[in-house]
């Protein structure tokens, strides 16, 4: 879809950006020309090589320990983006936990953490992101096909929390439309990544469930949320995207 050079001299900001989808994003984002600044918690080293190999393309790059946990760094994690690359114009907000499990396992301290890093810091990155953006911004956030089908029990927790950001993007591209700024989010099918593998126990299961019959790659769902940061989507918000191979068809 994007093609390179389409965004020379812009910034951006992929939240879990060291792995997974966020590491396939923001490689992708600097091969199309912007300067990158990834968050991390615990996989500094995996972060550190998405520095290097953003800088390999010749572009600028920063990791940023923040825990979306926290709206503090949720939100600082932003300024300290703009400061070290000279602002702002694209947020992705990538980062996202799950805890999967009946209703009955699902403890207090889960919910919590759940909402706060899916919900609360999502929210908050995006409005420190709308303070800082120049016109023209790109808000893209990463959602789940299970906002569109939930198949089977043990979600209930996950679908709340991601289904939360459906309505953050449609009110945020109502709120920052007049600034030009769009806000789009893209929800992932099973994607063949460390954390759900191709080859794990339940694979097979989520691969029957597709209608193109196989696991998506990170490099897939990248490409959408590089296309919408970039120019020829300027006419696009507070729309859903599925990259699911046909999950919710």
């Amino acid at each position: 879809m994007s093609s390179q050079g389409t965004l020379n001299g812009k910034v951006a900001l992929v939240t879990g950006g060291s792995r997974g989808i966020g590491a396939a994003t923001a490689l992708r984002l600097a091969r199309d020309g912007a300067d990158v600044a990834v968050t991390y918690v615990n996989g500094k080293e995996a972060a550190q090589d998405v520095v290097r190999a953003v800088e390999a393309v010749g572009r600028r790059a920063v990791a940023l320990r923040a825990d979306s946990a926290d709206g503090q760094e949720a939100a600082g994690a932003v300024e300290r983006t703009a400061e070290a690359l000279g602002g702002l114009d694209v947020l992705v907000n990538n980062v996202g936990v799950g805890r999967l499990g009946p209703l009955e396992s699902l403890s207090y301290a889960d919910v919590d953490h759940v909402l706060a890093v899916n919900v609360r810091g999502v929210f908050l990155a995006s409005r420190a992101a709308a303070a800082r953006m120049r016109r023209g911004g790109r808000i893209v956030t990463v959602g789940t096909c299970m906002t569109q089908r939930v198949p089977g029990p043990g979600g209930t927790l996950y679908a709340t929390s991601k289904s939360a950001l459906i309505g953050l993007t449609k009110a945020l591209a109502r709120e920052l439309g007049p600034r030009g700024i769009t806000a789009n989010i893209v929800h992932p099918g099973p994607i063949d990544t460390d954390m759900n593998p191709a080859d794990g126990p339940d694979a097979a299961r989520q691969t029957a469930m597709t209608a193109l019959g196989r696991f998506g790659t990170a490099d897939e769902v990248a490409s959408m949320v590089v296309y919408l940061a970039g120019a020829e989507a300027s006419y696009v918000t507070g729309a859903e995207f599925a990259v699911d191979g046909g999950h919710a068809a």
